[in-house]
């Protein structure tokens, strides 16, 4: 269903449903949202991928067949356990990197979305696919239109049209697009550069990304409180002394 696996400061997260293409289903939701939500301190990087030739296809068949017998109320507890996701997504400290390939569809563009770094293949396909079935990519569309804008998430969120990966990449859904044979040593360079920065500095730099802009004030003192940390000490002092510095993790 979901395989987690831990290599120092580094978890991968591979959706692992490969006979249906890694779809959607309560229990890889419930699982994705447990993995996310409770990541241990001593993480710095999560690299989410998925097994077999598709990162994701959006939602199960048998799991909507199933949701189309729901009441209202059922359907929106069922939503609402998909949108903590993409929310639990967003308030990890650590640094989410999608590693996409094959096809990222409905729910998989959310998590494309709602991850920090996003690299794909270049013949990864696209679609925010809800409409074609009469649903309505809800639960995403916070981080989608927050990444793309208002203006592209109209487009493709009312026609459901499949994209490639150069328009991902153009439109900002995506922040590289590489060869497939290259995809591991790209998403291999993002991660050496997050473990050479300062943990405590890169989970509060995430959170500056995606709040509301600070006032004067409270960047001035954001960064008092930062330059004053026994962190942000360090750094200032390995730079100064041509040495690394002890927070850096050699990759």
């Amino acid at each position: 269903m979901l395989r987690v696996e831990t290599n120092g400061p580094v978890l991968y997260v591979t959706l692992n449903r490969p006979d249906v293409r890694n779809a959607f289903n309560d229990e890889l939701i419930d699982a994705l949202y447990e993995t996310f939500s409770t990541v241990d301190e001593s993480i710095r990087a999560i690299v989410l991928s998925g097994a077999g030739q598709t990162f994701c296809a959006g939602g199960d068949l048998n799991w909507m067949r199933k949701a189309a017998d729901y009441t209202e109320e059922q359907n929106y507890a069922d939503a609402f356990k998909l949108a903590w996701v993409f929310k639990a997504m967003a308030e990890c400290p650590a640094v989410i990197i999608a590693k996409v390939y094959g096809a990222a569809y409905g729910g998989g563009c959310g998590l494309v979305a709602a991850a920090d770094v996003a690299i794909a293949s270049q013949d990864t396909q696209f679609a925010f696919s809800e409409v074609r079935l009469g649903l309505i990519p809800a639960t995403i569309s916070p981080f989608v239109i927050e990444k793309i804008g208002a203006g592209h998430a109209k487009a493709l969120f009312t026609t459901g049209e499949t994209f490639n990966a150069n328009k991902a990449l153009t439109i900002g859904l995506i922040h590289e697009m590489v060869l497939f044979s290259e995809l591991g040593g790209a998403v291999e360079k993002k991660l050496k550069a997050i473990l050479s920065a300062g943990p405590k500095a890169v989970a509060l730099s995430k959170q500056i990304a995606q709040s509301p802009p600070m006032t004067p004030e409270e960047s001035a003192r954001a960064l008092a409180q930062a330059r004053a940390s026994d962190e942000g000490k360090e750094g200032v002092a390995a730079f100064l002394e041509k040495r690394v510095p002890a927070f850096k993790v050699p990759r």
